[in-house]
């Protein structure tokens, strides 16, 4: 079975993509997430019989031997695909406009810098000479002028013109288009409006001024974007934030508006966990201090640069190392008994390697524990100085897929940052 899907927190663009996808590709099974944006939910149940799709709990996953991912191309913007993203033999094949890189390692892939996921496969479409019903061009352009704003999005290309007006000769039906495109903005809106405007904060990083909006939420309230975007232009700031928070559901809402290429709303939402483009992104995060968002947020803007918490604020005491010649047998009893999962080996008080579990992996036969550590551990060593910031040392653990940093001080090494202890530090769990 092959499948088709894109990212949560699915929008117009996402979803007709998917839609453009099955023609493309008619052996294969639309699946969407369970998140998805409520214009897009109120399209789905007038037009269910129409578009009919899956949910992704609704598929057997171990059935799947190919997949086409539109509109993303990293696997945590997926849903529930984590079994599939450890299987090799599945076909993989991208369609994206994000430019930034991601981690799908694809078969194919069609990615180029256009306003909107679904240029790209319109263009395929017109060029298979694939029929189009006038209600798929209208969901198509749907799509298209929700991700460049009608082509007016500094991030909109020819290329997307092009599209939009070969879907209009495709007998797209405006009207359509712009009553499920309009967003609400209604009591529950200007209240939440009302409320961040009441209690906002201005910073000036790097120069660009940047409002911060946090509040505290009951239940859904939708159209936040559009009370993000105009909480921007009534602060006349370079970008706004908005960071809304629901305990009872203990989720934490992220948008951020930008009117400036300097700050990338896309690349600062992905860093979150979330997505979007260069001047519009989300993002949503569990269980987390919408203080310590704010903090994350203005750490990427300044572009990591040491901020009042440190490392040394996270580190781990004491730190256990071990010397270089004592057996891998010596060593994995001293991780049993320390219940640690690593150490920095040392010689002469000077850090010249990493023994982790997985070099223990490394063993294939008994007489091998009698080995010296020096045999098995990493010697290619990242490290980080007790003054850097937390994200820094996160970015780090994320980029060389380690758990554990050394910390190092004028060559010697003094303590150990591990990934719990930065996850400690996101999720405002540092103790008084």
């Amino acid at each position: 079975m092959k499948i088709i899907t894109t990212h949560k927190g699915t929008d117009f663009d996402a979803f007709a993509s998917v839609v453009a996808a099955t023609i493309l590709y008619p052996d294969a099974v639309p699946v969407i997430p369970r998140s998805i944006n409520p214009n897009v939910r109120a399209f789905l149940s007038i037009h269910k019989n129409i578009f009919v799709t899956n949910w992704v709990d609704e598929i057997d996953l171990q059935a799947v031997e190919g997949l086409v991912v539109v509109d993303a191309n990293r696997w945590n913007r997926l849903d529930g695909l984590e079994k599939i993203s450890k299987n090799d033999d599945i076909e993989i094949i991208v369609w994206d406009h994000h430019l930034d890189g991601g981690n799908i390692k694809s078969d194919w892939e069609c990615i180029e810098d256009t306003g909107a996921a679904i240029t790209l496969l319109v263009r395929q479409l017109k060029k298979e000479k694939k029929f189009l019903t006038p209600i798929q061009a209208t969901l198509f352009l749907m799509g298209l002028y929700e991700d460049t704003g009608s082509l007016s999005f500094p991030s909109t290309k020819a290329e997307d013109a092009r599209a939009a007006a070969y879907l209009l000769e495709q007998n797209a039906d405006l009207n359509i288009v712009s009553s499920f495109l309009h967003q609400a903005y209604g009591v529950k809106q200007k209240k939440i409006l009302f409320d961040m405007l009441r209690s906002e904060s201005r910073v000036i990083l790097n120069g660009f001024h940047v409002g911060f909006g946090k509040l505290f939420i009951d239940g859904h309230v939708a159209s936040l974007s559009i009370v993000v975007r105009m909480y921007r232009e009534i602060l006349n700031v370079d970008a706004a934030f908005g960071i809304f928070s629901n305990k009872e559901r203990s989720k934490c809402i992220v948008i951020g508006r930008s009117n400036i290429d300097d700050i990338h709303m896309g690349t600062i939402m992905r860093s979150l966990g979330g997505g979007g483009h260069p001047r519009a992104g989300s993002a949503l995060l569990r269980s987390v201090n919408p203080n310590t968002v704010e903090t994350m947020i203005m750490e990427l803007i300044k572009g990591n640069q040491e901020t009042s918490v440190q490392i040394s604020d996270l580190m781990s005491f004491p730190v256990t190392t071990v010397p270089q010649h004592i057996s891998m047998e010596e060593a994995a009893a001293l991780l049993r008994q320390k219940g640690c999962t690593g150490f920095p080996v040392v010689d002469d008080y000077k850090i010249v390697g990493i023994l982790s579990r997985r070099d223990f992996h490394k063993i294939k036969k008994p007489s091998q524990f009698k080995f010296p550590v020096k045999a098995f551990m990493s010697t290619d060593v990242i490290t980080v100085s007790p003054e850097k910031s937390p994200m820094y040392a996160a970015r780090l653990m994320v980029k060389y897929d380690i758990g554990r940093l050394p910390v190092v001080d004028k060559g010697d090494v003094i303590v150990i940052v591990t990934r719990s202890d930065a996850m400690m530090y996101f999720y405002d769990m540092l103790p008084d």
